[in-house]
């Protein structure tokens, strides 16, 4: 991992007497076992993201690049492949906030009739606002479950799950009041309704599957639990926006489980600025994607975790200043490997939707082989990682967005616990932004500000 040095001399050092600038608290971890899941996410939103800062990138024989993995996903082209056709002509981009999916070329796709149909995305995150009116019709419904009655109807273990459970609280209330989740179900699957967000996949159902609480942190068994259950109950596609430091037996199981079903599980790489992806995504040498970070112009975000000299299956998505839902019919602009997971998770639905049969080895292989290999990397210059007079740190602050207000909170939780992957807030908060970061054992919640900041 990183170890940059600003010109504020800030130092990011792995799990020893971290400081930051702009942070509140800091705090001395001396357990070599505590690892940062969330560092270098905040930036400001009008930053040139290294555009400028592009350097040499070393490939291996197969095409992999040791930063970018196989680079930028092309739905494209990996639809037509899953359906057997020639790559698919290029449509007029929609501009706007929707150029994410302009980058990753999903409106090619839907110009063929592939818009999700069919699909089940299974959101394992911290709830969905399954009211919020850009999602409601994208909702997943256990049709085997009568709502309200208070009975297990189909015996699945889960009563009233109609929608969905919450492994973190152990209930059906499967509902988001942090954001990240909604955020995230809003890039694969928001309507395609000329308002908010069109999902990559607009026609593909959102499956809530609660595994964070209310603030945002859960265990690798609450993660595994959900993967068994949108597994068997009929998920075709998983999203992880998520991830720890260390490895788990029990969560490595889940995902052979889900590829040996066919269900294909979608990891976010972290905001580490690290050398390889945390976990789950490491695991995407044997199963599943892991997903990088790039913004608008193809350029790989400092704060995303590389793909690693070991290959893995590992490509990079739109992941900067991303538009999506928010609970109470709201939306924001967030960063991080979490956002740019969903549209990679909405990719692969397209693909299952133009071929139901693919398993995940042949969905990570057309994900692999046409992706587009032309993703830039910023150079190993400290200045390429922070600017100005600010820098988050791998240290421990959170932000709780709500409605335009910050709501700190000062929490210790000793529990193994795993957090999402980091996001920040871009919108009418003018020099404000979010940083959510946490660490593997020791979760401290406090207030981080910045004003004219850049973190890379």
């Amino acid at each position: 991992m990183f170890s940059p040095i600003s010109s504020n001399s800030s130092l990011f050092n792995q799990g020893k007497n971290i400081t930051s600038l702009s942070s509140v608290n800091t705090f001395d971890c001396n357990n070599n076992y505590n690892v940062n899941l969330n560092g270098h996410s905040s930036f400001n939103s009008g930053s040139n993201d290294l555009e400028d800062n592009a350097q040499e990138q070393f490939f291996n024989d197969n095409g992999y690049s040791f930063t970018s993995g196989y680079g930028l996903i092309n739905a494209a082209a990996a639809v037509a492949k899953a359906a057997g056709q020639s790559a698919f002509a290029d449509v007029p981009n929609l501009g706007g906030n929707n150029w994410g999916a302009d980058l990753v070329k999903a409106p090619e796709a839907w110009a063929k009739g592939y818009t999700g149909q069919g699909m089940v995305v299974a959101v394992l995150d911290t709830g969905v606002d399954f009211n919020h009116d850009d999602l409601k019709d994208n909702i997943w419904t256990n049709s085997k479950e009568i709502a309200g009655n208070s009975i297990d109807d189909d015996g699945d273990g889960y009563i009233d799950d109609v929608h969905g459970w919450n492994f973190a609280d152990n209930n059906n209330d499967v509902l988001d009041r942090y954001g990240h989740g909604t955020h995230v179900s809003g890039t694969i699957a928001g309507e395609k309704n000329d308002i908010g967000v069109t999902g990559i996949a607009y026609d593909a159902k959102i499956m809530p599957v609660k595994v964070l609480n209310d603030e945002g942190s859960g265990s690798y068994t609450s993660i595994s639990n959900g993967i068994y259950y949108a597994v068997d109950h009929g998920a075709n596609v998983i999203n992880l926006s998520l991830s720890g430091g260390s490895p788990d037996s029990t969560l490595e199981k889940a995902l052979e489980y889900a590829s040996s079903k066919g269900v294909i599980v979608v990891m976010a790489a972290s905001n580490d600025s690290g050398f390889q992806p945390d976990y789950p995504a490491r695991y995407a040498d044997k199963w599943g994607i892991a997903v990088g970070a790039v913004n608008k112009n193809n350029n790989m975000a400092g704060f995303s975790n590389k793909a690693g000299i070991n290959s893995l299956t590992y490509v990079t998505a739109p992941g900067v200043d991303v538009y999506s839902t928010l609970p109470g019919n709201k939306y924001a602009s967030y960063s991080g490997t979490s956002m740019a997971t969903p549209h990679v998770a909405g990719v692969v639905a397209l693909m299952l939707s133009a071929n139901h049969n693919l398993t995940d080895a042949q969905v990570r292989q057309i994900v692999t082989e046409t992706a587009v290999h032309d993703t830039q990397v910023p150079s190993l210059g400290s200045r390429d990682f922070m600017s100005n007079s600010s820098a988050t740190t791998s240290s421990f602050s959170v932000i709780d967005y709500h409605d335009d207000s910050y709501r700190s909170q000062n929490r210790l939780d000793d529990s193994k616990t795993v957090q999402f992957s980091s996001f920040s807030v871009s919108s009418t908060l003018g020099s404000q932004f979010s940083s959510y970061q946490t660490l593997l054992n020791n979760l401290n919640y406090s207030i981080t500000d910045y004003d004219d900041t850049t973190v890379w």
